[in-house]
This record gives C-alpha cells, sequence and structure tokens, in this order.
C-alpha cells in the first residue's frame, strides 16, 4: 500500500503555506534569511463567502478555489507549491510501540497491521502515513510510532482546490500539529522556554472554540467548543440591524455606538474567559495536573483589545496573544502593525510555511 498521505515526509522545494478556515484563506511564505535566519517574504488574508466550508470540509468548491486564486494573486510570489492542513477531527491518529531496528519495509507492514485494528474504515478508503517519534518510554529495546489517517475524499478535497486554482499540493499537514510548529517559536520566548510547564492554546475561531494543553511539546489535553468570534458578530447583528457584512466589517474596523463596548463587547470577552475556565476545569479533572502556567491566545478573536487582561482576570493565569513572528526578520514589503493584528490568526498557515524547511 502506498503510504502517501506525507503528514510527516515533506519535500524540499520551495512553498508556502496555506490555511483553509471557516471565513478565509490564509496564505504565508517565508524564505531563508542566512545564518539559519527565516524571514516573513508575504502573506495574505482573502474572506470565504459564508457557507463556502462547513465543519471543516470544502461545501463550495468553486467558491473556495475562487478566493485562493485572488489570495494567490494578492500575495505576489511565483511559487505555486503549497502545503496545507486537514482539520484535526479529519485525523486518526496513535501512538503505537513496535520493536526497534525495523527496516522501512517492515515498519510498514507492522503500521498497516495496527492501523487494521484503530481505523473504522478499510484501509482502501484512507490516505495513511506514520512517523517514528522516538525510543519508547518503557523500553530501551521499541521505538514509539505515530499514525495519521484521514478518509481519502478529505484530502482529495483540499488537493481539488490547490489544483483548480493552479497550485500544487506537496505536503498535507494536520492544522494542530502545524499550530504547534508555530507554537514552538513562542515557546521559546516563555520563561525556562516552557520547560515542564502547561501551556493552554485556545484558538477561537467563528464557530468553535478549540482548546490544545501542551506540555513539553506533547499535546496532553484538547478540547472543542461551540463558541466562537461568530457569536460577537450575532449580538451585533441583533442589537443594531445590521447585515452580517455590515456587523463583520464594524467589529473590525470600529464605529459602532456608544453603548457598545459595554453592552456587547464586554459581555462577549466575559464569556470567552468564562469557556477557559471551564476548558481547564475539565482538563485538571480528567488527568493529573492541576495547574497552567500560560494560557496563549490564537484565531481572529484573539486580537480584540483587552480581551488577554480580561481571561488573566478571571483564570489568573498568565495571557498572552500569539506572535510567532515576533522574533523573525520582516520583509520591508509587510506592514508590521498589521502583521502583529493578524498574527493570532495566521497560526497554522504559519506552521505550514515553516515546512520549506524541513530536512
Amino acid at each position: 500500500m502506498a503510504l502517501n498521505f506525507d503528514i510527516f515526509k515533506p519535500k524540499t522545494p520551495p512553498l508556502f503555506g496555506m490555511d483553509i478556515s471557516s471565513s478565509s484563506v490564509k496564505m504565508v511564505e517565508m524564505v531563508d534569511a542566512g545564518k539559519g535566519a527565516v524571514r516573513v517574504e508575504r502573506y495574505v488574508i482573502e474572506p470565504l463567502p459564508r457557507d463556502a466550508t462547513l465543519d471543516g470540509n470544502i461545501a463550495n468548491l468553486e467558491a473556495v478555489v475562487e478566493a485562493v486564486q485572488r489570495a494567490w494573486k494578492k500575495m505576489g510570489t511565483r511559487t505555486k507549491n503549497v502545503a496545507m492542513a486537514l482539520p484535526s477531527a479529519a485525523v486518526i491518529t496513535k501512538k503505537i510501540i513496535v520493536p526497534a531496528g525495523l527496516r522501512e519495509e517492515e515498519l510498514e507492514v507492522q503500521v498497516e497491521s495496527e492501523a487494521n485494528q484503530y481505523i473504522p474504515f478499510a484501509l482502501e478508503e484512507v490516505n495513511l502515513d506514520f512517523q517514528v517519534v522516538g525510543p519508547a518510554p518503557s523500553s530501551p529495546d521499541e521505538v514509539e510510532v505515530l499514525i495519521a489517517a484521514s478518509r481519502k475524499e478529505k484530502v482529495e478535497d483540499r488537493v481539488a482546490v490547490a489544483q483548480a486554482a493552479g497550485l500544487r499540493a506537496l505536503c498535507m499537514d494536520v492544522e494542530s500539529y502545524a499550530v504547534q510548529t508555530s507554537f514552538e517559536l513562542i515557546r521559546q520566548t516563555l520563561p525556562g522556554q516552557g520547560v515542564d510547564q502547561n501551556v493552554v492554546l485556545v484558538d477561537i475561531g467563528a464557530n468553535v472554540m478549540n482548546i490544545t494543553v501542551l506540555r513539553n511539546d506533547q499535546s496532553i489535553y484538547t478540547r472543542e467548543q461551540a463558541f466562537g468570534g461568530a457569536q460577537l458578530t450575532q449580538d451585533i447583528m441583533r442589537l443594531y440591524g445590521m447585515s452580517p457584512e455590515e456587523a463583520e466589517a464594524a467589529k473590525r474596523s470600529g464605529g459602532l455606538p456608544e453603548n457598545y463596548e459595554a453592552e456587547v463587547l464586554r459581555p462577549f470577552m466575559e464569556n470567552v474567559a468564562l469557556e477557559i475556565q471551564r476548558a481547564m476545569q475539565f482538563f485538571f479533572t480528567s488527568t493529573p495536573y492541576n495547574s497552567v502556567e500560560h494560557i496563549l491566545l490564537t484565531g481572529g478573536s484573539a486580537v480584540i483589545p483587552g480581551l488577554d487582561d480580561v481571561v488573566n482576570t478571571r483564570t489568573q493565569v498568565s495571557t498572552l496573544v500569539a506572535n510567532p513572528f515576533a522574533n523573525m526578520a520582516i520583509s520591508p514589503r509587510i506592514q508590521l502593525k498589521k502583521l502583529v493584528s493578524d498574527a493570532p490568526s495566521l497560526m497554522i498557515a504559519c506552521g505550514l510555511a515553516l515546512r520549506r524547511f524541513d530536512p
């Protein structure tokens, strides 16, 4: 069986990262700045029509392809190779233990055998990949292997978008892994580089809040909550009689009535903080841990002014707004202030763009 999912084994030609979310297409391109440094060369965020994607699936291929073409043209790159990602919910992952020292062919057979036990689909219906993580914790004679599998149509839908837009998908990652790649850049700036610390990544999307707790490069807890930035848009629509498009524009550019902050924005921020606090309680009750050292806000709503302070006040945990580009060189063609504002929503695209530098 061809192991062609390619989550873990990227090629090395130049590529850029492309994240297709529920509300927009995001592209980030990075280049080698020399001496091991990376420069953000260009990026773009192109809005998607409503319902172009639903629950992480491509619902309107034509609309998504057109948005990708517009984004690529605006970004102004010649690169046509892309790294893409599947929603975490579309991918089954499992760590297995196998004897150390197996040849590649032997490992493939072992993985296929194990995958049969854990994947509720026929293997010919899935794309499958694996990577050796390292020595098994329990025995030096064994290694830990991470298996990842997804239904072929989930992969093919995204590849079809790239192809129809005139691009070439070189590798298909998983959104949660791409976020962790970006987080590595931020972790280096934490006290003690975040070693032996529990860090809560909060991705506030349009409709869903994804909570991931990371400890020493490992995801130790995940939770999805049906709450997101669209709630704020709906509140604006309801209170001020606006269309979805008007409400979204007003949310970003301001110009709302004086009572907006007290009656709409502040309650929304308090709800975000409450949802995060609730997720942390679930984390404490379902794991051996009883503390969190940092909260990292990502996603489009993370840049709401003062949200980090509201979350910090409610949870009493150090809260940061994500910026994986903070220590990178920035191309002069990029407006720094805008990049800082957009950075929390570019975590996936940034992680995918970094695939360019994988060995």
